[in-house]
């Protein structure tokens, strides 16, 4: 009996996506002609429509120019690192999207591909009214969208080479003001753990963060903990590993640990649990996004609440707005954030000599 053939068959032998072949096979919108018929080649070659429950009379090739869909948005997800629709933060911001398009009688698909390589030469970018990013988006997708007119929006990532509407929550503020309050709490040794590089979310914190620092004249470490892994055991390993070596070089913790945001306060809560510090009575420990295991921490965390649906929504009408009138400059639109304060900081009484 011979092997089923797969749509993953056809899109590994063209070096596609299976989203891509999905969409030519089903006779949707938002592939281009050329690629419609490489997909319908290959599939024959391969036996696809020859297996039982596949009719070829049932496959439609239609004429991409003639039958554009313009009431879909294309939502695109790259599904590496933590960047998933599932997402404890990613989820609510494509949940804002969706409802405020649902409301507006507007429909969506979702992209979440781990290789863009074929993606440019495959989708017909035509076939959408718009395309939001979220999160971090490979530029050549950006450059082929906008190449052929279509609106892009990106949510938390601004692209260097190809100026687009973005929306962000107020990072840098936001930090700038969470610095503040803890340096009005007492605490002078305060250090940042996150890369900076991990995303221009990450980096504007990091400037609030050390703006805050240098107005009151409070020493910034010179060797500010990078967090480059992303793996969840790999960063306990790290952040574990860091300590431990301030420990032996006989160096005093820092008084409060600033996290770029709550999945790494998750790790340094775990961290020092296990190597005996208390939260907040040995060090006192902050946030960043306000996710739901956040507050279910014992201590509760100290954090700063984006409200993630809220920028999802802003997105929407940003691209409605950059529809209606296409010539007006780019805008970076702002939402505020709010700090939340909880139980893992406390007041830094120095020890008296």
């Amino acid at each position: 009996m011979a092997k089923k053939v797969t749509i993953q068959q056809i899109a590994d032998y063209l070096g596609i996506s299976n989203f891509v072949v999905s969409r030519a096979l089903s006779g949707k919108t938002g592939v281009k002609d050329e690629t419609r018929d490489k997909v319908f080649q290959v599939a024959s070659q391969l036996g696809y429509f020859t297996q039982k429950g596949i009719n070829n009379s049932d496959i439609k090739k239609e004429n991409v120019e003639d039958s554009i869909d313009n009431n879909s948005v294309l939502i695109v997800m790259p599904n590496i690192r933590s960047q998933l629709k599932e997402s404890i933060y990613w989820g609510p911001i494509i949940k804002g999207i969706s409802d405020t398009l649902e409301n507006l009688n507007l429909g969506m698909i979702i992209l979440t591909e781990n290789n863009f390589k074929s993606l440019p030469r495959s989708l017909n970018p035509e076939g959408f009214m718009g395309l939001i990013g979220v999160g971090e988006v490979a530029t050549q997708i950006i450059l082929e969208v906008q190449n052929n007119g279509v609106p892009v929006v990106l949510i938390d990532h601004e692209d260097k080479l190809y100026p687009t509407d973005t929306v962000f929550s107020n990072n840098f503020d936001s930090s700038y003001l969470l610095a503040n309050y803890l340096i009005g709490l007492g605490h002078s040794h305060i250090q940042f753990v996150g890369n900076i590089n991990y995303s221009r979310s990450f980096f504007d914190r990091w400037l609030g963060f050390r703006t805050a620092l240098e107005e009151n004249d409070t020493p910034i470490s010179n060797e500010f903990y990078e967090l480059i892994k992303d793996d969840s055991a790999e960063m306990f390993i790290d952040i574990k590993a860091w300590l431990l070596k301030l420990k032996a070089e006989g160096n005093k913790l820092p008084t409060a640990l600033f996290c770029a945001n709550d999945s790494i306060a998750l790790h340094v809560y775990k961290v020092l649990e296990e190597l005996d510090i208390r939260v907040p009575d040995d060090i006192s420990v902050t946030g960043f996004d306000n996710i739901e295991d956040s507050y279910l921490l014992k201590p509760t965390l100290t954090t700063i609440d984006v409200p993630k649906e809220e920028l999802g929504k802003r997105a929407v009408r940003a691209l409605l707005n950059r529809i209606d009138i296409k010539n007006a400059p780019k805008e970076k639109i702002i939402v505020s954030s709010e700090l939340l304060l909880r139980e893992s900081v406390l007041s830094y009484k120095k020890e008296t000599e």
